[in-house]
């Protein structure tokens, strides 16, 4: 992803503004309960990038540690969730894609954590569905 193509975001309340400056990857629909507590919403939309290649422009992001190995980051004005970041990935962090200017610019790629899913979510879309991770598919 060239400077041109940079991806950029933010909280509602425009006190958070990030830059992203390196591929997306792993672009994903979450049904885990932590992620459907901290959004409030039947699941979250994350994308991971490197985390050199996540620059917080403006703002600085609260940072929750909402399990024993993960950090969420929000705003800690507005309450949007920004990032998610394993103890056991350092070098990755998770976005919000729904945080992104365009959250268009990225479409997902499969669900995970469906085990989780709520009974009344219906999955037609054709996506991959892994019951944790990604690595779990097919099991």
């Amino acid at each position: 992803m060239s400077a041109t193509n940079d991806l950029e975001g933010g909280c509602l309340c425009g006190a958070i503004r990030y830059r992203v400056m390196a591929k997306p990857y792993h672009i994903t629909h979450c049904h885990c309960t932590l992620c459907r507590r901290a959004s409030g919403a039947p699941c979250v939309t994350w994308f991971s990038v490197a985390t050199e290649g996540l620059r917080i422009m403006r703002g600085e992001p609260v940072r929750y540690r909402s399990s024993a190995t993960a950090v969420r980051g929000f705003c800690g004005s507005c309450g949007t969730q920004l990032t998610f970041q394993r103890d056991d990935t350092p070098g990755e962090i998770d976005v919000t894609v729904c945080s992104l200017d365009d959250p268009e610019a990225l479409a997902p790629e499969d669900h995970t954590f469906t085990r989780s899913r709520l009974t009344w979510i219906r999955l037609n879309d054709g996506l991959p569905e892994n019951p944790t991770t990604r690595m779990d598919h097919g099991s």
